[in-house]
């Protein structure tokens, strides 16, 4: 029976948007055979990271082997960075499984994992990643609809990303503003965050291009300069060049 739905599920998988990653996942399943065990957790995240392309998929029965295969693979990466110590590597596991509860509407464990990574980014002051963390454990409080904690996780990450300067995370914040807003049916503050994460996220282009024409401005001007600096070089030296003959005359004139 189960040979029957491992078979059936490749089938499948044969026509669903992610067949074309199977190679990707024959190749890193045949270099976990050859790979040491102090080396095998950032494989096992690799095949994990390849299964969590589950959103994509349309068939549900294909989506749910594609949990269980993400499930099944984070958990042996947690082992091994859990076994050596690695928590960036730990903090990816949890991210990960955080996703997959919460995408099984499994909310305890999906916010059980996501405090663990943000306890990690805490102690290493990865600001960026509290933020993240934070907006995440806001959206599960949000599905449980425990609205006031999800504010309470978003004001702070709204308090850090103003803080550090920092208007992509800013611009995230308000997307989940407007996501809780509309679970609350507050339509009214919810299109006011929609129009603020608009306004930051314009500003951010605004800014990557003014960046860009200074960039090209400063090239064209070192490069204006080099011209310059040879143009100079010339003249000195066709200078020097005609003066040489007659200096060369004068001398011959006295010496006579």
């Amino acid at each position: 029976m189960k040979k029957l739905f491992t078979c059936l599920i490749f089938i499948l998988l044969a026509g669903s948007k992610l067949s074309a990653s199977a190679s990707d996942l024959d190749s890193l399943k045949q270099k976990l055979q050859l790979t040491s065990d102090s080396l095998k957790g950032p494989i096992y995240t690799q095949i994990a990271a390849q299964y969590l392309n589950y959103d994509t998929v349309l068939n549900r029965h294909v989506r749910y082997y594609y949990q269980g295969e993400a499930l099944n693979y984070t958990m042996l990466a947690l082992h091994s960075y859990s076994r050596f110590n690695d928590t960036l590597g730990l903090r990816t596991c949890y991210n990960n499984l955080s996703k997959i509860y919460r995408s099984q509407r499994k909310y305890s464990q999906a916010k059980w994992f996501i405090l663990q990574s943000n306890t990690i980014s805490r102690l290493k002051n990865d600001v960026p990643n509290i933020i993240a963390s934070l907006i995440e454990l806001s959206a599960i409080k949000t599905d449980i609809k425990d609205y006031t904690l999800a504010m309470r996780d978003l004001n702070e990450a709204l308090k850090l990303a103003v803080k550090n300067i920092d208007p992509k995370n800013e611009s995230t914040v308000q997307v989940g503003y407007a996501a809780l807003y509309r679970h609350m049916k507050d339509y009214e503050k919810a299109t006011i965050a929609i129009k603020r994460h608009e306004f930051l996220d314009d500003s951010i282009l605004h800014k990557a291009e003014e960046d860009r024409l200074a960039l090209i401005n400063k090239k064209d001007s070192v490069q204006i300069k080099k011209q310059d600096s040879i143009i100079v070089k010339k003249k000195v030296y066709t200078s020097t060049y005609k003066r040489g003959p007659k200096l060369s005359s004068a001398r011959h004139t006295v010496s006579l």
